[in-house]
């Protein structure tokens, strides 16, 4: 693809994006050094590691984030990051939310704990730095208190390989009916004792029981990266970033002054061709200032 092509498609995507969010909170924006990734499984062009890497870096991000445990080569993967340029800045753990760290069967958890110590080497080999891990589901067979303490516990074990290979485990706030509150979600983390665990934080699934700008505020430190999507009570995640109830600027703001104000944030939208990715980046820039 052609210089004057990516001009294009940026430009375009930029527009759209202009249009469907006029002005809103530029006043209370300033740039911010922030990366841009998207996840692998949104890249809709392409048959190999390589072709998808290289639409991605096309387009204009700045990474690739990937599962694990997976199917691809490793050596493949890491010669697309090499040729193209892009930064795989971490893996999404592909098992969380089957092998569960919290289920009441300890051969599940066993799996689960495989499962994330293998997406933590994954994420070294690629030369990333963060696992996103779903720590648990709760439900009727599931009560919320045993997932608590089962997961934790599982987490303990996986924290010397973590260390070993100086990867952190970035835990994410999504609809498991786990981690309810910002404070409880803080907590969860601090009772681990290390600096090896984190959070991922998603600001478009929180907004379906919570203010992200409040979650923000109290997980603080504890940020590591950011997933971004747009939600709305009406439409669910059927808008684009940018549109629906989110307050971008109360949610930078908030970021400023827990000092998040450079690292990684990831697209984690629904996929499509190289036009279709360029419009994400170009609303993720604008939400971001970035």
């Amino acid at each position: 693809m052609s210089m004057n092509r990516r001009t294009f498609i940026a430009a375009t995507g930029a527009a759209a994006l202009t249009a469907a969010v006029p002005g809103k909170g530029d006043s209370l924006m300033r740039e911010r050094p922030i990366a841009k990734a998207l996840k692998y499984g949104m890249i809709g062009e392409g048959l190999t590691v390589l072709e998808k890497f290289r639409i991605a870096a096309e387009v204009g991000f700045d990474g690739v984030e990937l599962d694990s445990p997976n199917d691809l080569d490793a050596a493949e993967v890491i010669a697309a990051r090499d040729e193209t340029g892009l930064t795989i800045p971490g893996v999404v753990d592909s098992v969380h939310w089957h092998q569960t760290l919290g289920d009441p069967d300890p051969a599940v958890r066993a799996q689960g704990l495989e499962g994330l110590c293998t997406a933590v080497r994954d994420c070294k080999a690629y030369g990333g730095t963060t696992v996103l891990l779903v720590p648990g589901v709760v439900n009727r067979d599931m009560p919320y208190h045993r997932v608590y303490e089962r997961s934790q516990a599982e987490i303990r074990k996986a924290l010397p390989l973590a260390e070993e290979l100086d990867v952190k485990i970035a835990i994410e706030n999504v609809w498991n009916g786990f981690l309810l509150s910002p404070v409880e979600a803080a907590r969860y983390v601090d009772e681990l004792g290390t600096d090896r665990v984190g959070w991922f934080f998603d600001v478009g699934n929180i907004l379906r029981y919570g203010w992200p700008e409040h979650w923000v505020q109290a997980l603080g430190r504890r940020i590591l990266k950011l997933d971004v999507k747009g939600y709305s009570a009406k439409d669910g995640f059927g808008v684009k970033i940018g549109e629906g109830d989110c307050d971008w600027p109360r949610v930078m703001a908030a970021l400023d002054e827990v000092g998040f104000t450079e690292g990684w944030a990831s697209a984690e939208v629904g996929g499509g061709d190289r036009v279709w990715l360029a419009d994400v980046l170009a609303r993720m820039k604008r939400v971001l200032n970035a």
